[in-house]
């Protein structure tokens, strides 16, 4: 993006960035989302990508998403409803390819004055040297994982009947 193409909903460059960082939105997202140098990390695009959704930079989108990037931008109207207002990353996550990484995060916004929230965990690709969005993996809060034993179909019931788990609570399950 050049110089030109400053999002439609222009920030302050001295005003803290969009995606939370707490950094001013020129250090921060400024220069990725204008072109000036590639996104270092999986979870700097991710944030670049929600203040580019926050300012409506639409083209940064395009052009940040795998699936559009080779593709010429064709801008169109009211291409999203949403005032996104907050973003949580929750992790980054590393893989052994260096080239693949994934973002779990939650992005709050409003429509229509009610509260929309949006919970992804995504799939980025380094491509040439440049970090692409390439996929939610997963959509919503990230599994629940019991702390407790799983109970064998043959050990006691936990409920306290006295018989096996298979004869009691298992068809309850």
């Amino acid at each position: 993006m050049s110089q030109e193409e400053i999002p439609s909903k222009s920030v302050n460059p001295s005003d803290a960035c969009p995606c939370g960082s707490e950094k001013p939105f020129a250090v921060c997202c400024a220069p990725v989302i204008q072109g000036v140098r590639p996104a270092a990390t999986a979870e700097e695009l991710m944030r670049a990508r929600f203040t580019a959704h926050a300012t409506h930079a639409f083209k940064f989108l395009h052009e940040s998403f795998r699936g559009t990037a080779s593709k010429p931008y064709v801008a169109e109207e009211n291409q999203s409803g949403v005032k996104w207002k907050r973003l949580e990353v929750h992790s980054h996550e590393t893989t052994e390819n260096p080239d693949r990484s994934f973002v779990d995060f939650t992005a709050y916004g409003e429509e229509r004055g009610e509260e929309v929230v949006h919970q992804e965990r995504a799939e980025f690709l380094r491509t040439n040297g440049s970090w692409l969005y390439t996929r939610e993996v997963r959509l919503g809060p990230a599994p629940v994982k019991s702390n407790s034993p799983k109970v064998g179909r043959n050990d006691p019931c936990p409920c306290g009947s006295g018989k096996k788990y298979k004869h009691c609570c298992l068809a309850k399950a």
